[in-house]
């Protein structure tokens, strides 16, 4: 599975996958993907652990990112790195957007795309 070489954003679905946050998945292989993240003021992405390992680039806003229990205010031009089964989260201070970077892909977020449950 292989996204094409050039995408558009204004063309690239986005999903609403939680209150306040949308999600627009962008470039990927099976072995990389890059996802942005849209979060409201006030929005969270819940504490949660996964297999992949991730970077995350604050492209604006202000976030509380927590990870293995330390949390950091974050701002545009901020990034930070969680490795494999750590527990981490954000809850969003002013709105803005990260782009997520992960190794290997994120499968579980194609499950509404391959369902078309999708804005």
């Amino acid at each position: 599975m292989q996204s094409p070489n050039f995408l558009f954003g204004d063309k690239v679905d986005v999903e609403d996958v939680d209150p306040g946050i949308k999600r627009q998945i962008l470039g990927h292989n099976d072995d990389i993907m890059l996802v942005k993240a849209i979060f409201e003021k006030g929005a969270e992405g819940y504490q949660h652990s996964h297999y992949h390992s991730q970077v995350a680039y604050i492209e604006s806003g202000v976030f509380d990112v927590t990870i293995n229990g330390v949390t950091k205010r974050q701002k545009a031009g901020d990034c930070y790195f969680v490795e494999p089964h750590v527990m981490h989260g954000a809850i969003c201070i002013e709105a803005g957007v990260l782009l997520d970077m992960f190794s290997p892909i994120r499968e579980d977020f194609f499950e509404n795309y391959k369902k078309g449950n999708f804005s």
